[in-house]
């Protein structure tokens, strides 16, 4: 068995800094490490209507958005299979076959579903496909066998819940699926990037984001309005770095090589965090150098996206493609667990040839 990555996300606007370090820059470092036999990265249409079925154009327009970011953060469609998620329709059945193999009160007590619930105040009237949806990455994830799923920590529980489906699957009907592991960010800060207002977590819905198409100006702005440390009053007063947004930022992103480029003052991060924490370092100076480091990993970024702007029909035979390819790889599945589960009528000569001699001898 080869070792194989499944990793995507859902088209509901443009991707963010929080997607940057949580799992995009990772993905890139995996698909030129070449350790692995076979990368997908998808684009998770069907799981963004599950919350978004009265709004389709805005799935619809979000597609060309993640895949622009895809592939100016460097994904490579050489190496890696990008695919869209309804362009697969193996996967709406493996999900229907799960089903079977999940209670309500399993997902009732996932804490991922639960924080998505809250966030979302459906009340009593929670679309059955937005409640259902760790099914549904369960079978995006078992389609093509995957090993390995980068992601955040808060999608640890998705994992394991898909870990249990596959396990009650071959336990029932034999080895077939693969039991995935999660590859968590390398730089613990990365694990969850807080918003820009000092949220837990950088959020669409809640406009505390940097998006990776931010213009310069559009970070500077941002950046300038950043969530520091409200004890922090006057340049001499002692700050603290717990909940600071722009030293975590600089944790995420800053290099010893940054600050001789842009703040040789000092030498590292730590010696910025011990000059903050004693008093006499003002939060604009930590905010500009943010500023300069957040650009210039933004600005080959930016540069790509223009190019492949000027071709968008290309970014779709792109996809059209990596979707193709999945949905080969998904057939195959699908024929095994088919077989597996003895539903494949039409294949299984020998249940064909003995129900025609149990009807002939009757």
């Amino acid at each position: 068995m080869g070792k194989i990555i499944l990793t995507g996300d859902r088209p509901t606007g443009r991707l963010h800094l929080g997607h940057y370090v949580g799992s995009l820059r990772r993905r890139v470092e995996l698909q030129n490490e070449g350790d692995y036999d076979k990368m997908f990265v998808f684009i998770a249409d069907i799981q963004a209507l599950t919350d978004n079925a009265d709004n389709p154009d805005k799935v619809r327009q979000n597609i060309i958005e993640v895949a622009l970011d895809y592939l100016s953060v460097g994904l490579d469609p050489s190496k890696v299979t990008l695919f869209i998620q309804s362009m697969i329709p193996e996967l709406s059945e493996l999900t229907m076959y799960f089903m079977n193999l999940v209670s309500v009160a399993r997902l009732q007590r996932n804490p991922t579903v639960k924080t998505e619930l809250a966030m979302r105040n459906f009340g009593q009237g929670v679309p059955v496909g937005f409640f259902t949806y760790p099914i549904s990455q369960a079978a995006d994830i078992a389609f093509c066998k995957a090993t390995t799923v980068p992601a955040g920590e808060d999608q640890e529980p998705m994992l394991e819940q898909c870990r249990e489906i596959v396990r009650r699957f071959n336990t029932i009907y034999g080895d077939v699926l693969v039991e995935p592991q999660i590859m968590l960010p390398t730089n613990k800060v990365c694990l969850r990037l807080p918003g820009l207002d000092g949220s837990a977590k950088m959020s669409k819905s809640l406009g505390n984001c940097i998006y990776l198409s931010d213009t310069a100006k559009e970070v500077e702005q941002k950046v300038k309005m950043a969530y520091t440390d409200p004890l922090h009053l006057r340049v001499e007063d002692p700050g603290h770095v717990e909940g600071n947004v722009v030293l975590t930022y600089l944790d995420a992103f800053a290099t010893d090589e940054d600050f001789v480029e842009f703040w040789p003052d000092y030498k590292n991060l730590e010696e910025v965090k011990e000059h903050y924490c004693r008093g006499g370092l003002g939060d604009m100076k930590c905010k500009k150098f943010l500023i300069n480091v957040l650009n210039k990993r933004l600005e080959p970024i930016r540069l790509r996206r223009r190019e492949f702007e000027k071709d968008i029909p290309e970014v779709y035979a792109i996809l059209k493609k990596g979707s193709e390819e999945a949905r080969e790889v998904a057939a195959k599945t699908l024929h095994e667990v088919r077989e597996a589960m003895r539903i494949n009528y039409f294949d299984d000569a020998e249940l064909i040839k003995a129900q025609a001699e149990k009807y002939l001898n009757a």
